[in-house]
């Protein structure tokens, strides 16, 4: 355990902290930030994630550089946009948000970008922006009412996960499906790899 280097997670998202667990990684600390994630005045998708993703990480490296404990570590971050075309979709928080969200997603495509922000132990910035195209079956009312009654899109990016019940809303997905739960594994290892973090330290150790 000597020497190995530490990683953050700086988010609080339990789904996130599952997909880095599928892949054999245990994250020293979950040091989530607060960052509004308002989208800017005719900002594009791609863009929102990125600046977001980038705005957690610099707020999340400041403050592990006061952590005697964490200084030093790597520090990763996320965020996740839902959009119709060039339309941002909330991360619903009101019954009227979710249901607006699932209409429009009904029986159309849209598009997941995750955007990743590494912050190295010496500080530099890697980004990655990962898509995925998905398309819900057509909704009747009565899938909207129950889907809302589970609570399940509660604080989702395009109020739902696809991980819970509407998983059974896709009919076709192009791209990663740990994409659209919340953190691209692939992309994610493979940033973390390239900068010298030991993935597979956990699977070697049987952790």
């Amino acid at each position: 355990m000597i020497g190995r280097p530490k990683l953050v997670l700086a988010s609080g998202s339990p789904r996130r902290l599952a997909l880095l667990n599928q892949a054999g990684i245990e994250p020293d600390a979950l040091r989530p930030v607060d960052v509004d994630e308002t989208p800017k005045k005719s900002e594009l998708p791609r863009a929102c994630a990125t600046r977001l993703a980038r705005a957690k990480a610099e707020a999340a490296h400041a403050a592990v550089q006061i952590d005697d404990e964490m200084r030093g570590a790597f520090v990763l971050t996320a965020d996740t946009v839902v959009a119709v075309g060039r339309r941002i979709l909330p991360k619903a928080e009101l019954v009227d948000e979710a249901s607006q969200c699932l209409r429009l997603l009904s029986g159309r495509n849209h598009r997941v970008y995750t955007a990743i922000c590494l912050v190295t132990p010496k500080g530099a910035f890697r980004q990655r922006l990962v898509e995925t195209r998905v398309r819900f079956r057509r909704l009747t009312e009565e899938d909207i009412a129950a889907y809302i009654g589970s609570g399940e899109w509660r604080g989702k990016a395009g109020g739902y996960a696809a991980q819970g019940i509407a998983g059974t809303f896709i009919v076709k997905m192009v791209g990663t499906y740990s994409n659209v739960v919340g953190l691209p594994l692939h992309e994610t290892l493979a940033l973390l790899s390239g900068e010298g973090f030991p993935i597979r330290f956990g699977w070697i150790n049987g952790g």
